[in-house]
């Protein structure tokens, strides 16, 4: 499961200082699922500020199947 889920986290985003409340939603989806958050081997933005006012972050993830062996 991938896509932009507009979420700023901490969890997934070392340089945004806060917790999202929608985090805990979107693990407990993804999670019935049988899929865990997939972190980058290149951490880094996936949205980049359009404007001085905004800055780079981090909003497409990526959750992934652990026991998929294509995966591993």
């Amino acid at each position: 499961m991938t896509g932009d889920f507009n979420i700023r986290d901490n969890d997934w985003d070392p340089n945004y200082p806060h917790h999202s409340v929608h985090t805990k939603d979107l693990l407990t989806l993804a999670k019935s699922l049988g899929l865990d958050l997939s972190l980058p081997i290149n951490p880094g933005p996936t949205r980049f500020a359009d404007n001085l006012y905004d800055t780079n972050s981090v909003i497409d993830l990526a959750f992934i199947n652990p026991n998929n062996s294509g995966f591993s």
